[in-house]
């Protein structure tokens, strides 16, 4: 069930409507109910996979606790992790290992290669394996008590607003929060609409539309089409962002509106003035879970420089693995990992050249300077995660010494599925968007659309529904979010 669907607009003011109507202490019950069934619209079957992560995390949460030595505490974390990361292990990366096997086997002369496995990801399954392990790891760290109430826990990693594709929450954020009375706020619901309608205008207007852009091109390759490159390029920036950030606008936003505040997941991230500024920036939740689960773990910075960088660039290879099986993305991991530790070396060294050079970073001009590189850095970056291959990937970047600065001129651009009338569209959202977005970091546009009286408010509502009704994509097929297939 998408947030972009029929389906969807039906269940959600169903749900929320007996939430509202039902006394506090079955609330969870609905909604562990309607979280479920949410689930297991997609393929029923995998609904045991995340039932199975719970009675596992919640049942060696309530061991660590039990256990009088820290041997076995960490034997039950061990066992936890494990059994999570096999399961995981097994449905996102088992035909990625057989490849490699029969790669190599045929390396050695060995020709018969190792079957694929018909299987398919489930949903999710990335996003509510890690919200899983974080609370056995918390609890192993004495950070929170155990939760005794196995269904509250199961609503945990269930909940749907961010089951899918995040934000992967905390369990100090969202769990205590399945202990509140749950009534209608009407501000509540009014912050919650403007996200949602926010998301639905990323989602609809720009990166389904842009979408065919960056199909076209990455499914067609034209030899020597460096204009088609750099158009690729430039759309995957822009749709991965607006998809992926539209996602997490939505689901913040319908919970918002049940009376549940998740946690910020985008925070401009195009205008981060370095790669590291540029992680602080991008999904957050994912970021800081590799932080405080695994950098940290390995020592992080404690362990002298050497040491912090390798971690550094562990954690980079991990996170570009955990986006899917296939050696682009731990490519595109790696990039990333190197980056930053190049900026971690040459910080220093780039201050005093600045100095020596008399260029005054607190200027605008080199602030956009370093907003510019960074996104071109991250634009080139995501070649290799969205291309099928290396070549693929090697492909489209070499492409671009064949740039002609006459085919932004020559109406080329409508030769890769979009007509005028879209690509119009998108000149004009595009920029809109970004520039919104920077504004709103200056100043409230919410708290400013709420001090207007009554009949303004709701020409401005009127309008963005209308906006999305005209000026959204609408094909004949739904369109996924991309994180879908993490």
């Amino acid at each position: 069930m998408l947030f972009n669907s029929i389906e969807f607009l039906l269940f959600f003011p169903v749900v929320v409507i007996v939430l509202f109507l039902l006394p506090k202490r079955i609330q969870w019950l609905w909604l562990l109910v309607s979280s479920y069934y949410f689930y297991m619209s997609w393929n029923p079957k995998y609904a045991l996979l995340i039932f199975s992560s719970t009675v596992i995390t919640f049942t060696t949460s309530l061991l660590i606790v039990r256990s009088n030595s820290i041997r076995k505490r960490r034997l039950w974390v061990f066992l936890s992790f494990f059994s999570n990361l096999f399961i995981l292990g097994f449905f996102k990366y088992s035909n990625f290992v057989m490849e490699l096997l029969s790669d190599l086997g045929s390396g050695f002369g060995i020709q018969k290669g190792f079957p694929r496995l018909d299987i398919l990801l489930p949903v999710g399954i990335s996003f509510y394996t890690f919200q899983a392990l974080s609370y056995t790891v918390d609890v192993f760290r004495n950070d929170i008590e155990p939760t005794k109430h196995f269904g509250k826990y199961a609503l945990f990693v269930s909940f749907f607003p961010q089951l899918v594709a995040g934000p992967i929450e905390r369990t100090t954020n969202l769990l205590p929060q399945f202990n509140k009375n749950l009534r209608f706020d009407y501000q509540r619901f009014r912050n919650g609409i403007l996200l949602v309608s926010w998301g639905f205008f990323k989602k609809v207007v720009i990166a389904d539309r842009i979408a065919v852009l960056v199909d076209h091109i990455y499914n067609n390759p034209v030899e020597d089409d460096g204009f088609g490159s750099l158009i690729a390029m430039l759309s995957f920036s822009v749709q991965i962002y607006c998809d992926f950030s539209a996602y997490t606008d939505i689901a913040i936003g319908i919970a918002k509106i049940m009376g549940f505040d998740l946690k910020k997941n985008f925070d401009n991230p195009y205008l981060a003035k370095s790669i590291t500024e540029f992680w602080r920036r991008w999904h957050i939740s994912l970021s800081t879970w590799f932080r405080d689960y695994l950098y940290i773990p390995l020592g992080g910075n404690k362990k002298g420089k050497p040491r912090m960088l390798i971690n550094l660039f562990i954690v980079f290879l991990i996170s570009g693995l955990w986006h899917g099986a296939s050696s682009t993305f731990i490519i595109w991991g790696g990039i990333h990992g190197l980056l930053i530790i190049v900026e971690k070396i040459y910080h220093k060294s780039q201050l005093r050249l600045y100095e020596e050079l008399r260029w005054s970073i607190e200027k605008f001009s080199f602030k956009l300077y370093r907003v510019l590189v960074t996104f071109t850095i991250v634009t080139i970056a995501w070649v290799f995660f969205r291309a099928e291959t290396f070549s693929g990937a090697i492909e489209l970047l070499s492409n671009l010494e064949h740039l002609k600065i006459q085919n932004f001129f020559d109406n080329k651009i409508y030769e890769y599925g979009l007509g005028k009338q879209e690509i119009t569209t998108l000149l004009i959202s595009v920029p809109f968007l970004f520039v919104a977005e920077f504004l709103n970091t200056k100043l409230n546009f919410k708290s400013w659309l709420y001090q207007q009286n009554l009949v303004f408010r709701w020409i401005v509502y009127l309008f963005i529904v209308f906006f999305l009704l005209i000026f959204g994509y609408y094909s004949n097929e739904q369109a996924n979010f991309i994180y879908f297939q993490f």
